[in-house]
């Protein structure tokens, strides 16, 4: 899909906005706070119906306003097919209403992945380096996206979840408590076979697009899950194994968890391991690796969510990146570059602080000026 316009008014600093876009997509240049990465929030919005950035929805109004709305309009290109995508929030009942062609969906889930787009940024080392949540919220959106009935059980999951933590903490009966461990296990298995396959799938990508950035290094990406992996963490694991497996490390764990109040197995507690070196010499990048392999695994993790969406959408994605290259070194930034010239994608768009210093499809970008919230063609 191709972004041809975005509508933006009172989110972050926007107040009123309309811009069109050209096919190939556009250099946002801008000096720092004056609103490149909101607008591409603003467009990843429209994605997942979340910020890339972790606010919740009422940081995202303009300050003294009641409310924000964004929309985008959107075309497969020439004759193909056109969608219009609206997302509003409302502070006053915090109440949130998406639209796909002026039709509102009984959930906002069945709306999320019509724009297609991938956002790099430099806070994407936090998903290699930071904790465990970062890279569970990763899983979690890509799988939403490409995993039909991921988001479902993802939301069942943690509705049990929320319930089953309150029977703990109220020293419920095991009746009680059993009554919820069968929902718990059936959803949380559907997250299990679903994580290890996907990560399975995409080993083999993750470690090429790291061993071109970081000039030959070898890495690997592994799941970690908190049920024991039955037979070993792997694609053809079944949904059903993973039932059992789960089912016999909450009988094992429940005494325990009484004592805490808290449910210490499932999805809930998984990881996502990132490796560098092989054999007995690799090293998890989170705990030892430089900043220089940690940003190199991020972008390449970005790089593998594009492929999968191309795969699973067949079509090629609007890819945005944010200040992605100020912490490489020169030769990581200059190996980035030559990835990102050599796959074919969408739109893109990139924000600098100043005119375009790389250029993709063989050409520079269209360049907008973005002021104080305000983005006009240069």
């Amino acid at each position: 899909m191709l972004l041809q316009r975005i509508s933006i008014r009172n989110f972050r600093n926007f107040e009123d906005e309309t811009v069109d876009f050209p096919e190939r997509g556009a250099a946002l240049i801008g000096d720092n706070g004056q609103g490149k990465t909101n607008l591409l929030e603003a467009i990843y919005y429209l994605e997942i119906f979340r910020s890339f950035r972790g606010a919740r929805d009422e940081q995202l109004v303009t300050f003294g306003c009641g409310h924000f709305r964004v929309e985008a309009h959107l075309s497969a290109g020439a004759g193909g097919e056109e969608v219009e995508v609206a997302a509003g929030y409302a502070r006053e009942g915090r109440r949130k209403k998406v639209t796909v062609d002026g039709r509102e969906p009984d959930r906002v889930g069945e709306a999320i992945g019509q724009v297609g787009a991938i956002v790099f940024t430099a806070s994407d080392v936090e998903i290699v380096a930071g904790g465990p949540g970062a890279r569970r919220r990763f899983l979690d959106i890509i799988l939403s996206l490409v995993e039909p009935g991921y988001l479902a059980a993802l939301q069942r999951y943690r509705q049990i979840l929320s319930q089953r933590n309150g029977l703990l903490r109220d020293d419920a009966s095991p009746a009680e408590l059993a009554a919820w461990n069968a929902g718990l296990v059936d959803a949380g298995s559907r997250l299990a076979e679903a994580r290890a396959r996907w990560v399975g799938s995409r080993q083999a990508s993750f470690a090429r697009y790291y061993s071109a950035i970081s000039g030959g290094r070898e890495a690997e990406m592994e799941y970690a899950p908190s049920i024991p992996a039955p037979g070993g963490v792997g694609p053809v694991v079944s949904r059903e194994r993973w039932a059992e497996a789960f089912h016999v490390e909450i009988e094992r764990v429940t005494a325990k968890e009484r004592r805490r109040g808290l449910t210490l197995v499932g999805p809930h507690r998984d990881d996502l391991r990132f490796w560098v070196g092989a054999g007995p010499e690799a090293m998890q990048l989170r705990t030892f690796g430089s900043a220089g392999q940690q940003r190199s695994a991020a972008v390449a993790l970005r790089l593998v969510e594009a492929e999968t969406l191309r795969a699973a959408r067949g079509r090629l994605p609007i890819v945005m990146l944010d200040d992605v290259l100020a912490e490489f070194d020169p030769q990581r930034a200059g190996r980035v570059v030559e990835l990102f010239t050599a796959e074919e994608w969408g739109q893109v768009f990139v924000t600098s602080p100043k005119p375009s210093e790389f250029a993709f499809m063989g050409d520079s970008l269209a360049e907008y000026r973005v002021v104080s919230g305000t983005v006009r063609p240069v």
